[in-house]
């Protein structure tokens, strides 16, 4: 089956990805590694690292350790082009780290903790005196859990995709 079948990007357009594709990456895949330091330069003022290995194995679709131009493909036309629950269900794929089906609060913690060190701090929210003069952990904790509780709406301890999507 054709990228332009299970993607919304035309022929024209997957020929352009393709080519930027393999300039950057000429072997046809990319690694972890390569995949980090492409966050790196885009983000430089943080340590992108964490939420870039977080990324890659979302991409990675099938788990082999690399990013080949299909899944890469797919990642793009999902993040950039799909509708809103294939989005959403794309971003419940990243936090669930383990891959349970369901995210718990140490692996939103983890993503959350990985964006604010790849921006390179901790955004404050100007509306919350509290929160305004917590420490950073304290802060990413606090958000997190305030997350969590609004999502985790059957109180489980765990959220399902279905949560998240509602939340």
């Amino acid at each position: 089956m054709g990228l332009d079948k299970i993607t919304e990007f035309s022929y024209a357009e997957i020929m352009e990805w393709y080519k930027g594709f393999i300039k950057d990456c000429p072997s046809g895949l990319i690694n972890m590694e390569e995949f980090k330091t492409m966050f790196s330069i885009l983000f430089p003022n943080g340590d992108a690292s964490g939420f870039a290995g977080n990324v890659f194995s979302t991409f990675d679709a099938n788990g082999d350790g690399s990013i080949d131009f299909k899944e890469f493909l797919c990642a793009m036309s999902i993040t950039s082009r799909g509708k809103t629950d294939e989005k959403l269900e794309w971003v419940f794929n990243m936090y669930d780290v383990d891959k349970s089906g369901f995210i718990t609060r140490a692996e939103m913690l983890g993503i959350i903790a990985s964006m604010s060190k790849m921006v390179g701090v901790v955004r404050k929210m100007p509306n919350d005196e509290y929160i305004r003069k917590m420490p950073d952990d304290e802060l990413l904790i606090s958000r997190t859990e305030k997350i969590f509780k609004q999502m985790d709406t059957d109180r489980d301890g765990q959220v399902s995709l279905e949560e998240f999507i509602e939340g």
